[in-house]
């Protein structure tokens, strides 16, 4: 089987061609070139000719298929469908960060399998059941073919597209080490955020290897009746088992647990869920990403102003916390948070 880039980490491309007499710093040097280029370099200084043959025709440099792009005329969010090794199409979106005139940038939104095993009632992905998995470089791609489609740089990753991340572990945190590594893509570890709906072995499992990148947690609900009616993974993985999980994180990182609030009129914009949620996190340093819901189906609709208002108001409250709201753009092409689903895949063209 050949050597993919995109695929490995620097240290695994040196293990898998030092038989080869490559040296780490050469591996390096190619991951750069290959990553910067999209495309194996015809020449390398300090690089003989018959050497980087021989490594040719060992690797490949895999790319993604883009079947089709779609840009928001209200907010400039951008929709990219792709087909990778399997025959199902998958997303990711480009998000617009362009507020600063000395520093415009994009944050791409990824997806880390093709659909969903989690089942959220208020997300298209769930809707759709798992497909597969995304191989590592899968990942990666969509990230370079954003940049590659972009006229200023990607500063930052989440992956919050389709799938549940932490349920594809080793290739998440493979992709995301590549993305961050300086011969990689060389975006910063900090810069990159991974979700999860709250898988607890990962969780511990990311705590103890002491991984560098944003975990952010999707709570919606402290009620665990509630959350399981919306989350089914509450089932698997109760809230006050993902809660110590979530403190065994604080206690080893010191970091603040970015929870993860889809916001939803009539069913967790209450002060009693302000009220719940204060004392499940007592003594836990958090901040709340509030979200609003998109539903294409209607059976979830995001709150009133008045009423999200109010909600923030208390849980400013009574956590104690910081509270942000998060703008979920691009709804009218599909590309807001929860309506990724292959939208267009049927009719897409590649492009």
């Amino acid at each position: 089987m050949p050597i993919l880039f995109k695929n490995l980490t620097s240290d695994a491309l040196h293990a898998a061609l030092s038989s080869a007499g490559i040296s780490l710093r050469l591996a390096r040097r190619l991951q750069a070139a290959v990553l910067r280029q999209d495309r194996f370099p015809e020449d390398l200084p300090e690089t003989s000719a018959r050497l980087l043959s021989e490594m040719r025709g060992r690797t490949q440099v895999p790319r993604l298929t883009q079947l089709r792009r779609d840009v928001s005329p209200r907010d400039g969010f951008a929709r990219y469908l792709f087909r990778g090794d399997g025959a199902d199409a998958f997303e990711a979106v480009r998000i617009p960060l362009l507020h600063r005139a000395d520093d415009p940038k994009y944050v791409a939104c990824v997806s880390a399998q093709v659909g969903c095993a989690m089942g959220c009632a208020f997300c298209a992905t769930g809707r759709m059941g798992f497909r597969r998995q995304l191989a590592a470089w899968e990942m990666v791609d969509q990230v370079i073919r954003i940049q590659r489609d972009s006229q200023h740089p990607v500063r930052g990753v989440v992956f919050m597209g389709m799938g549940e991340p932490l349920l594809n572990y080793e290739a998440v945190i493979t992709a995301a080490r590549i993305m961050s590594e300086p011969c990689g893509l060389a975006i910063a570890a900090k810069a990159i955020a991974i979700s999860t709906a709250g898988i607890v072995p990962a969780i511990r499992r990311f705590t103890a290897e002491k991984q560098p990148f944003r975990l952010v947690v999707s709570l919606t609900s402290a009620d665990p009746h509630r959350r399981a009616e919306l989350m089914p993974v509450e089932r698997t993985y109760p809230t006050p088992e993902l809660i110590t999980a979530l403190r065994e994180y604080h206690a080893a990182t010191g970091q603040r647990v970015t929870l993860a609030w889809i916001a939803m009129e009539g069913v967790n914009t209450r002060e009693t869920d302000a009220l719940q949620l204060a004392a499940l996190t007592r003594g836990l340093p958090v901040k709340i990403d509030l979200i609003d819901v998109n539903d294409p189906t209607g059976q979830f609709l995001p709150p009133t102003p008045a009423t999200l208002a109010v909600f923030r108001d208390a849980l400013r409250h009574h956590l104690s916390a910081p509270v942000a709201r998060r703008y979920s753009g691009g709804s009218d092409i599909h590309a807001a948070c929860g309506m990724l689903a292959g939208n267009g895949a049927a009719n897409a063209t590649i492009m």
